[in-house]
């Protein structure tokens, strides 16, 4: 029998993002990865996105918040490596089709290890160079 774990986390709340252009980032969450906008605090330069049982926050880099951050990201130095964002389904076609439509290039398709197991997932990049995975479900569950 194993122990309960001191902090029992269930999967991804949210992640930061400092961006250097909020309104092109809210269109790539929305229109491309189909997030919506759940929360604005325009006081901190912060917008929160739904994805799935997760957030996407995105700060401004000149805002308040952001500016705490310190110097700007860009695609040379970013301030995350990636984060991944659960799918319920993987049909590679349609999410290849999909972000064709949008002008996004993604890697190859590959077997990765995730929350769940093991499943497909791609890697993409949003208009700041942040690295996104689409992680499929599971096709070789923890055991």
């Amino acid at each position: 029998m194993s122990a309960i774990p001191a902090i029992p986390i269930t999967g991804l709340d949210h992640v930061v993002l400092r961006v250097t252009d909020l309104p092109r980032s809210i269109a790539f969450y929305e229109e491309v990865l189909g997030c919506r906008v759940e929360r604005r605090v325009e006081a901190l330069g912060l917008v929160q996105l739904r994805a799935g049982a997760s957030l996407v926050d995105l700060v401004d880099v000149d805002s308040p918040l952001g500016r705490a951050g310190g110097e700007s990201p860009d695609r040379k130095a970013g301030n995350m490596d990636h984060f991944a964002l659960a799918l319920s389904d993987f049909d590679e076609t349609a999410i290849r089709e999909h972000l064709a439509r949008h002008g996004v290039k993604a890697s190859e398709t590959a077997p990765r290890y995730g929350a769940t197991g093991t499943g497909p997932s791609i890697y993409l990049r949003d208009p700041d160079g942040n690295t996104v995975e689409l992680k499929g479900p599971a096709t070789e569950p923890i055991a």
